[in-house]
């Protein structure tokens, strides 16, 4: 049995061979966790940014609530599934990312592991919005290349104006966009590199973007030719289907014929 890629990772989800209730609640729950997750991104910023005390206060409660939503929902899943331990072991990142995330929000964890809770909410923000992409995959390669073109380019123009507001050494909006570029293509000339740590957490988020937004193009172009060919078969093959039923029917119509002009006599023999 072939391993899944979102199994191998941590985040294979309800396994084929669940009973249906489990299925439908992790449909139900997807979007709703992808949206707490993606609240870790600017949650995370602010948290390695500021130092004022309402601030901490504030982004602490936020950690407790995204620990609290994913504790929840992983003891709910396990609840309605029919395979728990097949579901643990399909969702091994999220058991890590709460026990170490919960050591971190108790006060239990310091210095490498609190770096670790951090990590490991990003690390579980990009798979998720990777998961939340797969889903709109087909739709994306549907409309075509213009359609991931303009997200890329939308997604580029973001990411240069995040790291105008998080880089230092980043004087204008196009050395900004420049590096977004370098940063997700994973290109990285030098002349111009992440400084602080809010830029450096950025510039992870934006490697692995990239890495996802280069791959859904080579998609999509391999998809957009491919598509061609497959078109021009299934005309091909829908012109054989038509064919054949007329043959066919001139067969029926033969048939018919024949059994018309034979006497009742033959039709006895």
């Amino acid at each position: 049995m072939t391993l899944h890629i979102g199994q191998f990772i941590g985040l294979g989800g309800v396994a084929v061979d669940d009973n249906a209730r489990a299925h439908v609640w992790e449909k139900r729950l997807d979007g709703v966790m992808i949206a707490i997750a993606l609240l870790s991104i600017p949650v995370t910023f602010v948290d390695v940014q500021s130092d004022r005390a309402w601030v901490i206060a504030l982004v602490d409660s936020f950690h407790w609530f995204i620990f609290a939503a994913f504790a929840l929902e992983s003891l709910w899943m396990l609840h309605v599934s029919g395979r728990k331990l097949a579901y643990l072991t399909r969702n091994w990142l999220n058991v890590v990312i709460i026990v170490v995330a919960g050591l971190s929000l108790a006060g239990l964890a310091s210095g490498f592991w609190v770096a670790t809770a951090r990590l490991a909410r990003l690390a579980l923000v990009s798979l998720l919005v990777a998961r939340a992409l797969s889903g709109v995959g087909g739709a994306l390669v549907a409309r075509g290349v213009p359609l991931v073109f303009g997200i890329s380019f939308l997604l580029l123009l973001l990411a240069g104006v995040g790291f105008f507001l998080l880089e230092p050494t980043v004087h204008s909006f196009g050395e900004g966009l420049w590096l977004a570029f370098v940063t997700g293509a994973t290109v990285g000339y030098g002349d111009i590199v992440p400084t602080t740590t809010a830029s450096r957490i950025f510039a992870v988020l934006m490697v692995l973007v990239g890495f996802a937004l280069l791959s859904m193009v080579t998609a999509t172009i391999s998809a957009f030719f491919i598509g061609k060919d497959e078109k021009r078969l299934r005309r091909e093959m829908h012109g054989d289907i038509r064919e054949l039923r007329q043959q066919v029917r001139g067969l029926r119509d033969e048939l018919r014929q024949i059994r018309e002009e034979l006497t009742p006599r033959d039709r006895q023999n």
